[in-house]
């Protein structure tokens, strides 16, 4: 495994934040983030610096939701070697709140988009490259995607600025095969382009695929600590951190604040492998339809949910909305 490369970019407030409306104290972060200092990682994804102008509920978010650069300042008033990195959404950014990145505490930022948007999101890499910031276009739902779309898409990203192209399983339905054929097919159409993953585990096999990734020279690679995010939640930081190789990653500071962070909040809030999240991924569908099944009393009527998402009636009418 050639792991020396290996970057981590920890996602758990960002993505962890879909769980519990980005409800962290600053207490929880500032831990947080010290543990991921202590334990090496290389990048913690702090949140979205997306406007709460833009966005619906934006009040009831917390604030990791919409990151201000004088409130980051207070949160983490040293810094250490871990990087910062933010999220942004199409159409949910404005520009005029992003700073150079010689005023603001973060490092990264990284555009994610559907296949559609590429050429949007390529313009906001390009503005946030011209700021300073190193930068990735993160594609969802690949599993999606067209051929045609696809070869599209690079031929965009191959003349752009930006540092990292990410290949995204976002409904948890990819094998390693499906993880094997897309580096490669992403190698050979970007060939001067650095490659991330971020993986889903609807089906157990969040880590297994980001190691796939990782032996075929992808560089960056998501996780979150105890799996954290949204529905089957993500690869575990913890799993990265003690298993690659050639690399100065410490696991007991990642330990440490899983065990006084997450595990406590995992008491209140739920994620992780669910059947309605192995169905949905197996299926390769979005997550909603099995996030309002857990979020119902028929949350564990797995046999009632498969049988609604695989009548052909029901597909039909799916497929048309």
């Amino acid at each position: 495994m050639k792991a020396n490369q290996c970057k981590i970019v920890d996602c758990t407030i960002r993505d962890g934040g879909l769980v519990n409306n980005w409800d962290f104290s600053v207490e929880f972060v500032q831990k947080l983030y010290a543990g991921l200092n202590e334990a090496g990682v290389d990048y913690m994804e702090i949140g979205y610096k997306n406007s709460p102008k833009l966005l619906k509920g934006a009040d009831e978010a917390g604030p990791w939701r919409f990151l201000n650069d004088d409130f980051l300042r207070k949160v983490i008033p040293q810094k250490g070697t871990t990087k910062l990195s933010a999220l942004v959404d199409i159409g949910r950014v404005d520009e005029s709140d992003i700073l150079p990145r010689s005023e603001s505490l973060l490092d990264l930022i990284r555009v994610a988009c559907y296949i559609k948007d590429v050429d949007k999101a390529l313009q906001l890499v390009q503005l946030f490259h011209d700021r300073g910031y190193e930068t990735t276009i993160n594609i969802m739902a690949l599993s999606n995607v067209m051929e045609n779309e696809l070869l599209e898409a690079f031929e965009m990203i191959k003349q752009s600025v930006v540092d990292v192209v990410y290949i995204v399983d976002s409904y948890g339905s990819l094998d390693y095969k499906d993880m094997q054929y897309l580096v490669n097919k992403f190698k050979t159409h970007l060939p001067d382009k650095r490659l991330g993953v971020h993986t889903h585990n609807n089906m157990q096999l969040a880590f297994s695929n980001t190691l796939v990734a990782a032996d075929l020279g992808v560089e960056l690679l998501d996780a979150s600590v105890y799996g954290m995010g949204r529905a089957a939640g993500n690869c575990p930081t913890e799993l990265l951190v003690t298993h690659l190789k050639n690399t100065n990653y410490n696991l007991r500071p990642v330990l440490s604040v899983l065990e006084e962070l997450l595990i406590p909040l995992r008491e209140k809030e739920e994620w992780g492998y669910l059947i309605p999240y192995m169905i949905t991924g197996t299926l390769d569908e979005h997550p909603r339809s099995a996030m309002a099944l857990r979020a119902s009393d028929d949350k564990d009527k797995a046999v009632d949910f498969y049988d609604k998402l695989t009548t052909p009636e029901t597909t039909v009418i799916r497929a048309k909305k």
